[in-house]
């Protein structure tokens, strides 16, 4: 049996890999400090309410609980806020992973598992994005990750902590079952905005640029299921275990979709009119962004099951109606 701590289990990706872990022979104690988390999306283990910007806090956990692996999914996500408030995110993103890292070392935990983002390359040299492009972050969101990673690398050569890093291009979707999923506010993620538009809950999609160099017009962003990321957090862990080494790993389906394809898509599945606004391009947004993930595939053996837009739309709809008819009553 694995004892897995998971911070940041109450948030969109986090709660995911949770209730992933419930299915498996794993005894789980969630982190969370329900900033941006939802109490109720926890559906395995046991729950912890508390922050990392607390040492002694974390030194208790480790103190009253022994460890295997320590996931972490706990972080400012936003690009836009990050650019308006780059304070805040280098001292989540960075200062309190350092906390948690430091705690892990003084109580002997050496497996780590971290939750990056593709904002770590950048501008794209070249696509599909492979392990080896260039890191070269626009904005502080991408630069805070970057800095664990590298972070990471000298914690390994020093205290011997063995981590991987997953780096996600778009995550997408929600379990099959409809119980959970994705849950931000605000939401800044495409294809629930979509739904929300479709749903009632806002007015209409606004849709920025349509004059990039793609076959539509629209950028085109590579969309992986949560549950598909899960079962590579899930290899990465039995790699950790089977091989003491640290890696790293790009995350996606390795195709892209455009935004048109994404509201054409949601439209279909939907039968809904979903209202569109086109407004001109957001900086830095470049053209096309998907992921070369062949490295993931031949070390951990992970391959998307859920690779089809159709698929993730779907279960990302059923989660939206069963959201909307839970506050309902």
């Amino acid at each position: 049996m694995h004892n897995i701590l998971v911070v940041g289990g109450a948030g969109y990706i986090g709660s995911h890999m949770v209730k992933y872990l419930g299915n498996k022979d794993c005894s789980i104690t969630v982190l969370d400090n329900l900033s941006s988390g939802h109490r109720d999306a926890v559906l395995a283990g046991k729950l912890i309410v508390g922050d990392l910007a607390n040492i002694g806090f974390l030194d208790k956990i480790f103190s009253d609980n022994k460890f295997d692996v320590v996931m972490h999914f706990a972080s400012s996500i936003i690009v836009s806020e990050s650019v308006k408030d780059p304070s805040s995110y280098y001292r989540n993103n960075v200062s309190n992973t350092l906390n948690l890292l430091d705690v892990m070392v003084s109580h002997g935990v050496k497996q780590f598992i971290f939750s990056s983002t593709a904002a770590i390359f950048g501008i794209p040299l070249y696509t599909p994005i492979d392990e080896k492009h260039p890191k070269a972050p626009i904005n502080p969101y991408g630069r805070s990750k970057l800095m664990v990673e590298q972070i990471l690398e000298d914690y390994d050569h020093a205290y011997g902590l063995k981590s991987v890093c997953l780096r996600y291009f778009n995550a997408a979707g929600a379990v099959p079952e409809g119980e959970i999923g994705e849950l931000h506010d605000p939401e800044t993620h495409l294809i629930p905005l979509v739904l929300q538009a479709a749903s009632g809950k806002r007015s209409d999609i606004t849709v920025f640029g349509s004059d990039y160099d793609t076959q539509d017009g629209t950028c085109i962003r590579d969309y992986i299921h949560v549950n598909d990321l899960c079962d590579a957090h899930w290899k990465a862990i039995q790699y950790l275990i089977k091989h003491n080494q640290s890696q790293s790993f790009n995350l996606g389906n390795g195709r892209g979709f455009s935004v048109q394809q994404v509201i054409d898509v949601c439209r279909e599945i939907t039968g809904k009119v979903i209202r569109v606004i086109e407004a001109g391009r957001r900086e830095g947004d470049p053209d096309v962004l998907v992921a070369d993930s062949t490295k993931a595939r031949e070390i951990l053996g992970w391959a998307p099951e859920f690779s089809d837009l159709e698929t993730i739309v779907n279960h990302a709809w059923q989660w939206e109606n069963n959201y909307q008819r839970k506050k309902l009553g």
